[in-house]
Formats: structure tokens, C-alpha cells, sequence
């Protein structure tokens, strides 16, 4: 069981309404719909898990706060980049970096939009690559589909801090090793036909090039097994106003670094020819 609470403005507006109405007692989700509790509540405080916690003087929609031992605060740090855990209509949540969102969330839960791009890859018994770790959805898929092995890779520390805080995202441990570094950097030292499959869901071109490059590419192809699985997600940018076709561009170079390849959905599904 969680230890501290989160808020969102559905589930603040669902204490105040019951203590308003007098109720003493109310169900609600304070982990982001993944489980429901029984909260005490009354007109000043709430109660649960055996404390006391106060409303919020201003709750903010967008926003999920934690408990800090003596505040609710948002779940947002900024260390150059404002990066933001974020709540959906879906119960688990999404996360922003400079407002930019980071998982689909328009049609579908990121959560099932993980689990179709997983189910891609075939993740039952593979070792597995996933190069940009974000909030671990990937990695969650990956460990329920029986996974041997997951390797994620996630550059930003306060990505990594969210993941702490959202209860959708797996703990490292077990099959999963979360590592905090550049996997354009770090694929290098990885030996060569090491894993089966790769899940690859870099940010965006203009600010991660490299993770584009036809050297990862090559570097992707080196450590795959032959005949292993890659799902790269790319988005599906408006060529009109982007003047660029980046899933085309995608497939042609990892073509180029020995993959058949073809546009999936919003992105490129690979195999290593050899």
C-alpha cells in the first residue's frame, strides 16, 4: 500500500463535497484511480492511513500533488526544464517537460497505449531493451508479459523522481535495471547481440536528434539478436507544417542499418535481418 497520498482536483472536489454534505466517511482513489480507500473526512482535515491531512487552499486542474510531510505540493520539479507529472481522464498519468507531453493521452490511456506497443515487440522471456525509460510504462508491460530481462535507460533525474512518485510506474528491481544515463551514450558499452527485442520512445527530433541518427541505428542493430524485434515510436508529425516525414525517414535508416522495417501506427515496427 502507498504511504503518502496524492491529490487531483477530481479527487480534492470529491473530499470537500462529502465533508460539505456532512458525510464522515468517503470513497475515493488517492494513488491516481490505480485502487480505491475509505477517507475520514471532516469539515477542517481528512484522515487516512492514521493522519491527518488539510484541504488545499487552491487546487489546481493539470496538477497532482504528494504529501511532504507537512504540505500537499505539485508533483513538478525544474531544474532547467520544468518536467510535471500530469493527471488523464485514464487514471494513469502522463508527464510534460517545457509543457511538451510526452505520452499520448487524446484517444487512449497511456497505459493501454503502452501495453499495444509492447505486445509488438513479444516481450515473453526476452531480454529487453528500452532506451528512454520515461515513467516506465514500457518497462511495466514488459515485467507483466514475462520479460527475462529489462534494461531501461531514462537521462533526465527528475523523470526518474517522478517515476518515485507516480504508483503506475514499476520499481526497479527483480528483472528490471533502471539506469540513470544517456543511452546514446551507453549502448556502446553494451556487448554485441545482447538482447532480443528494443522498445525505443526517444523525445521528439528537434530536441534528441541523436536518437534518431543512423549511428544509433547501427548501434541498435549491434546489440539486437538476429531476427529480434524493435518498435521506435515516432508520433505522426504534420509534414505540412513540420517539412518533415520523420517515419518515413526513420525506416529508411534503420533499412540502412540492416532492419526490415515498416510504419506501425505512430511509428516504425523492425526486424534485424541478420
Amino acid at each position: 500500500m502507498q504511504s503518502t497520498p496524492l491529490l487531483t482536483l477530481s479527487t480534492h472536489e470529491t473530499l470537500v463535497a462529502a465533508a460539505r454534505a456532512g458525510a464522515t466517511e468517503v470513497e475515493c482513489s488517492l494513488d491516481l484511480e490505480r485502487t480505491t480507500t475509505t477517507v475520514t473526512v471532516s469539515a477542517d482535515e481528512w484522515h487516512w492511513a492514521g493522519r491527518s491531512f488539510p484541504y488545499l487552499p487552491s487546487c489546481k486542474p493539470r496538477t497532482i500533488y504528494h504529501w511532504t510531510g507537512e504540505a500537499f505540493e505539485p508533483v513538478a520539479r525544474y531544474s532547467g526544464s520544468l518536467v510535471k507529472l500530469v493527471p488523464t481522464e485514464w487514471g494513469p498519468p502522463t508527464f510534460e517537460i517545457d509543457g511538451i507531453k510526452m505520452l499520448p493521452t487524446a484517444e487512449v490511456s497511456p497505459w493501454e497505449d503502452a501495453r499495444r506497443k509492447v505486445g509488438l515487440i513479444r516481450p515473453a522471456g526476452k531480454a529487453i531493451l528500452d532506451t528512454c525509460g520515461g515513467l516506465g510504462y514500457f518497462a511495466a508491460w514488459c515485467l507483466q508479459g514475462q520479460a527475462a530481462k529489462v534494461l531501461s535507460y531514462e537521462k533526465n533525474p527528475d523523470v526518474i523522481w517522478l517515476r518515485c512518485l507516480n504508483p503506475w510506474s514499476p520499481p526497479p528491481g527483480g528483472a528490471l535495471t533502471l539506469t540513470q544515463a544517456d543511452v546514446a551514450v551507453e549502448i556502446a558499452r553494451l556487448p554485441d547481440q545482447s538482447v532480443d527485442a528494443v522498445l525505443h520512445d526517444p523525445p521528439r527530433f528537434g530536441t534528441a536528434g541523436e536518437l534518431y541518427s543512423q549511428a544509433f541505428y547501427d548501434q541498435l542493430a549491434r546489440v539486437l539478436r538476429r531476427r529480434g524485434r524493435l518498435f521506435h515510436y515516432t508520433g505522426t508529425p504534420n509534414r505540412l507544417t513540420s517539412g518533415r516525414d520523420v517515419p518515413n525517414e526513420v525506416a529508411k535508416r534503420l533499412r540502412h542499418a540492416g532492419f526490415e522495417a515498416e510504419l506501425s501506427a505512430d511509428g516504425v515496427l523492425a526486424v534485424k535481418r541478420r
